[in-house]
Order: C-alpha cells, then sequence, then structure tokens
C-alpha cells in the first residue's frame, strides 16, 4: 500500500483527502507502466490515456467548470488537487499523468484569462473529448521567453502567425493549442497569446520529436496561420504575464509528478531490499542500504512539503507563488533524480533492463529537470527573489 500519511497534513481537506482515496483506487485498476515503441503506438497511448481520465471524471480538475456559478469551487482551478493527481497518476503510469497534466497546462491560458466564450472549450478537455497543447517553446528561445520569433501580424479585424514552436507536448496530436507570439518589438511587452484549432490551414507538423521517455512531441511550423481577434487570449502584449501565470500555477505540479516518480522508485526499493539476500541475509539487514532507504524517504517528504505548500499559498489565493513554485520544482525534480537512481542501483543488473518500473522511471524523471523551466532557471527565480527581499529590507 502507498504512503497515504501524508494526506493527514494541514494542507489539505477532506475534499482533498476523498480525491486521493478514490483516484489511487482508479489507478489501481486502470493505469500501469507502458509505452509503445513507435511515434504512432505512443500517440494512441496517450489518446486512450486521455480518453479513459475523461471517462473517470479525473480531467474536471484540470481546468475550472465553465458551468459552474460563482462562488462554486468547480469555477477555479485547485492546485492541491491537481498535484495530487499528478503525484498519483505518476506513480502509476508516467504517461497518464502526462496526458492530465497537458489538459491543464495546454489550456491554463484559457482558464487563468479566457472570455467566457473562450472558456466553453474547456467542456471538451475536461471531459477528454479534446487534446490541449501549450506551444511556447521556440527553436531558440525555450527558458527565455521573452526572446520568442513567431510573430503575428495584424490583418483587418484578424491576426496571421508566422514562426516555429519546438518541444511541444502532444504536437501533432492536439485538438486546441495555446499559441504565444510576437506582436511588437517590446520584449516581453509584446508578446500576446492565442486560441487555435489543431486544424488551422497552416499549422504544420515539421517534425515529430522522440525522446527517452515516449511522449507526443512535435516541432510545428505556422505558415501564414489565420486567427480572428476573438482567438486572442488577454490584452495585446499581455501574453509574457499570461505564460508566467500558467507557469506559476502548474510548475508547483511539475514537482508533484516527480514526486509520484520518487514514491514509486522509493517502494521499489524497499521491496527489493527486504526480499533480495545478499551475505547471508536481506539487503535490508545492510547498514549502508539502510542509509539510501532513508536518505529517500528524507527527500520524499521534503519534496511533498515544499510542493503543498506552494499550491497552499496558491489556493489561499497568492497572487503569485513564483519563489514557492520554483523551490517546489527545483528540489522535487532533483531529489527524484537522486532516488531513482539510488533504487536503480540497489536493484543492480535487473535495475537497467529494459521495462523494468526503475528502468522506466530512470527514463522518465530526466526531462522533469528540464521543461517548464531547467532547474538552473528555477535558482536564478529563487535567487532574484530573495535578493529582492533582501533589499526591500535594506
Amino acid at each position: 500500500m502507498p504512503d497515504a500519511s501524508f494526506l493527514s497534513w494541514p494542507f489539505f481537506e477532506d475534499r482533498h483527502r476523498a480525491f486521493a482515496e478514490e483516484l489511487e483506487a482508479w489507478a489501481g485498476q486502470h493505469l500501469g507502466h507502458a509505452h509503445g515503441e513507435s511515434v504512432a503506438e505512443n500517440d494512441a497511448a496517450c489518446r486512450q490515456r486521455v480518453r479513459a481520465l475523461g471517462d473517470g471524471g479525473w480531467l474536471r480538475a484540470t481546468a475550472p467548470d465553465p458551468d459552474a456559478a460563482e462562488g462554486d469551487p468547480a469555477a477555479r482551478l485547485d492546485v492541491r488537487t491537481i498535484c495530487l493527481a499528478r503525484e498519483i497518476l505518476a506513480r502509476h503510469d508516467g504517461l497518464a499523468d502526462f496526458a492530465f497534466a497537458m489538459q491543464g497546462l495546454g489550456m491554463g491560458a484559457v482558464s487563468l484569462f479566457g472570455t467566457a466564450e473562450q472558456r466553453a472549450v474547456l467542456r471538451r478537455t475536461r471531459a477528454g473529448d479534446a487534446i490541449a497543447a501549450f506551444a511556447l517553446s521556440e527553436p531558440r528561445s525555450g527558458s527565455d521567453v521573452a526572446n520568442l520569433e513567431t510573430r503575428a501580424t495584424r490583418d483587418g479585424e484578424g491576426w496571421v502567425l508566422e514562426g516555429e514552436k519546438t518541444w511541444i507536448s502532444n504536437g501533432g496530436i492536439a485538438d486546441l493549442y495555446v499559441v504565444f507570439a510576437r506582436t511588437s518589438d517590446e520584449g516581453a511587452r509584446g508578446l500576446t497569446a492565442f486560441l487555435m484549432p489543431g486544424d488551422a490551414r497552416g499549422l504544420e507538423v515539421a517534425e515529430r520529436l522522440e525522446v527517452m521517455a515516449p511522449h507526443p512531441l512535435a516541432r510545428l511550423r505556422l505558415s501564414g496561420v489565420r486567427l480572428p481577434d476573438a482567438a486572442r487570449l488577454g490584452p495585446i502584449g499581455a501574453g509574457f504575464k499570461v505564460a508566467m501565470s500558467v507557469l506559476d500555477v502548474f510548475r508547483s505540479s511539475v514537482g508533484a509528478a516527480a514526486l509520484g516518480f520518487a514514491r514509486r522508485a522509493h517502494d521499489e526499493a524497499l521491496e527489493r531490499a527486504s526480499t533480495r539476500e545478499l551475505f547471508g541475509g536481506p539487503l535490508s539487514d545492510l547498514q549502508m542500504v539502510q542509509g539510501h532507504l532513508a536518505d529517500m524517504a528524507l527527500g520524499i517528504d521534503a519534496s511533498a512539503l515544499l510542493i503543498y505548500r506552494a499550491a497552499w499559498t496558491k489556493d489561499r489565493g497568492a497572487a503569485r507563488v513564483s519563489r514557492e513554485a520554483a523551490m517546489a520544482k527545483l528540489h522535487a525534480t532533483e531529489t527524484a533524480q537522486q532516488i531513482i537512481d539510488a533504487a536503480l542501483q540497489l536493484h543492480g543488473g535487473d535495475g537497467v533492463r529494459k521495462g523494468t518500473p526503475v528502468e522506466a522511471l530512470y527514463r522518465e524523471i530526466r526531462a522533469l529537470r528540464i521543461y517548464e523551466g531547467a532547474s538552473d532557471v528555477q535558482k536564478v527565480i529563487i535567487a532574484r527573489q530573495a535578493l529582492a527581499a533582501h533589499r526591500g529590507r535594506a
């Protein structure tokens, strides 16, 4: 049985505990770490998971209910629920976590900045009837968002988009994209967000990107993509704020996914140490092994505290949680990498056998230290916040 003692922490309400218990039971029956070998197989596997998560009702947590009355908890994003979902799903199935996360991140700008008409698409993504994507990164602009080059030019009452996007999760299978483009040359103040259909004329999948943990990824080319002004998300020039606000919400959940991977690795290590014989006794009798297991447990709890502090702070109404989210993502992803590596080491040769749980986790975790802001970028964010606070006290 997975450790659920953290659910008694004061960060959570009874509804969170009930959600976690129900999702845990569902995931145990419906999920398991498995990927296809080809792009087509992985596309199909991702679509299947979106469908299953939608049918199970779990995607409702990825976006506000556009039909909910003001004041209804369903009318807003609940970051703690998103983090709990990602932690549980990642522990069971990395691709299911990916599918869930992209429904939320992909439509994050619509959830936070969309008009009533634009938010109507959330009915489809929350039901699993449409797949979402977040098109921010470019060949020469990853973590440096203000440097992106894709351009949106006014054309009558609408816009024409030209440029390239890369490392786009769900690229090639998404029904809806939130695309960020330059509408002026004012740096970060010159960006604007748009909601683009996946079948837009002029949108081309230029390249499918295959990575060590198979997920649908693509490089996209936008050649004269025409969008009406009604597709614009937020004011002209507010794209940087839109992107950062979305990442502010979902960055903590990347840490939660890493936490799920780490918990699974710890469980696998505990099982291995308890059942593998060495020098006349179980591995768990060796003090060095006990030390590794203790380090894993410590890292998991420290990550969980940082993740759910950030999520709780955001849910309590904080305008921004950049510092808290950066700390949560940085610590959780870096620590999970260490935990999974140690778990693989305890498995010896079995640990590097393709298809075993720890081998799959080893491939899954590496990307989390890069996307939604690489680890070094998180350090810059934390340091800048610390320096600003110090100057304010000086």
